[in-house]
């Protein structure tokens, strides 16, 4: 078994992404439709404190945003992720009514953002002030976690302000970042601020049990530090150590890491975007296995097709640890749990190559 294996080999053959948006955009018509009719006429508004006795209901685009609403929550609220097949692509998830009704009716929606879960956008285009907790747009935001680790209960209980409820309109989101990689749960800091900011809306939901939301916050906050501590071993004694993966979705693992990726961009792209890469791009990124020119290969054994089960197999030919990684959380883990195991894994991958 390889190094840092977290899903059945198993796992499906990559889907094409992009192929169904235009059949996923008429069948969100009809499902926000249905919300609209089936749903309280005040869930839109998600402003309003709950009264004594109710619970937060918070929705997720994935399971991992939904491990660490559920973190933060604890038992005072009630999470539902919208994805949480270990063999699902996110990228081109179509949502169901049911799906639809249930983000409109959510007193709090957690969503990655950056254009990769962009159904929910398509959801609170037509929920007017939703509360939401967009990841992507807190990428950036300043954190401790790489810095003095003996300050991390001093930030982490930082306070912060409820984000205003201004998605009155999502129509024309830019999903032009600038380049920036939008699979921002691989990087810690970004998770952190959601946890934080999840506890900030949670306690302007739920006054009563604000207090509590802040505490998980900091707890989550501390327990990240236990993968930032891997990560930052691994960039002392490897630093810029280079490696290969299949598409970039473990981007800010290797930043964190601080090893660099030598794979030809028109591979990893095409990859993600589900097309077929360039032939050049393929010899290229075989070359670099072959010629043992990089120390590990990053996988992606969620959504894999020939061109990447070809790559792996020169990486095992090779002699190339294989570190796979996923964008939903393997069965049975939480994300802390998850993101241990494959910084982990990545470690152990880095100290075996001699």
């Amino acid at each position: 078994m390889p190094l840092g294996d977290l899903t059945p080999l198993t796992a499906p053959t990559r889907p094409r992404r992009r192929t169904a948006i235009v059949t996923a955009g008429l069948a969100l018509v009809g499902a926000l439709t249905l919300a609209a009719c089936s749903s309280d006429p005040n869930a839109g508004a998600g402003t309003a404190p709950l009264a004594d006795g109710q619970r937060a209901n918070i929705v997720a685009s994935t399971d991992v945003w939904g491990s660490v609403a559920a973190a933060v929550a604890g038992d005072r609220a009630d999470v539902t992720s919208i994805i949480n097949d270990a063999f699902a692509d996110p990228h081109s998830f179509e949502a169901s009514p049911r799906d639809a009704a249930a983000i409109t009716d959510a007193d709090l929606v957690v969503y990655n953002g950056g254009g990769y879960d962009e159904f929910i956008d398509d959801v609170l285009a037509g929920t007017p002030g939703k509360r939401t907790v967009d990841a992507f747009a807190l990428f950036g935001t300043e954190t401790d976690l790489h810095g003095d680790h003996d300050h991390a209960a001093e930030a982490a209980a930082a306070p912060v302000e409820p984000a205003a409820a201004e998605h009155d309109s999502h129509d024309g989101h830019d999903h032009d970042h600038g380049g920036v990689n939008e699979h921002v749960w691989y990087d810690t800091p970004t998770v952190d601020a959601v946890a934080k900011q999840i506890a900030a809306e949670l306690g302007t939901i739920d006054p009563a049990n604000a207090a509590a939301y802040t505490a998980n916050a900091a707890s989550f906050h501390e327990q990240l530090h236990a993968v930032t501590a891997i990560t930052d071993s691994i960039a002392a004694a490897h630093a810029q150590a280079p490696v290969a993966q299949t598409e970039p979705i473990a981007h800010y693992l290797l930043a964190a890491a601080d090893l660099k990726d030598e794979t030809p961009e028109d591979f990893t792209k095409a990859i993600e975007d589900g097309n077929d890469p360039p032939p050049a791009a393929v010899a290229a990124t075989r070359d670099l296995l072959a010629d043992k020119k990089v120390k590990v290969l990053i996988y992606n054994s969620q959504t894999q097709d020939k061109a990447t089960q070809n790559i792996r197999e020169a990486a095992e030919s090779a002699g190339i640890p294989v570190v796979e990684v996923t964008e939903t959380l393997p069965d049975g883990f939480d994300y802390i749990q998850w993101q241990t195991r494959t910084a982990e894994s990545l470690a152990a991958a880095m100290n075996a190559v001699h």
